[in-house]
């Protein structure tokens, strides 16, 4: 269950990439509004940090 809800969320991760690289590719971003972008990207770490205690939890204790 713990492996496949943090799928669930590395899915969510790569899809909200994925709609940022679309916005990005027709100038939705400035120097100053990049907001979605940015919310994006801390989500993604996130994700990775919530990866390594998984790990940690599930294959290594």
């Amino acid at each position: 269950m713990l492996t496949g809800f943090h799928g669930f969320h590395v899915f969510m991760g790569m899809t909200m990439l994925l709609i940022q690289l679309l916005r990005s590719l027709k100038g939705h971003f400035t120097a100053d509004d990049h907001f979605g972008f940015e919310a994006s990207s801390w989500y993604w770490h996130f994700v990775d940090v919530v990866w390594v205690f998984l790990f940690l939890f599930v294959y290594i204790l």
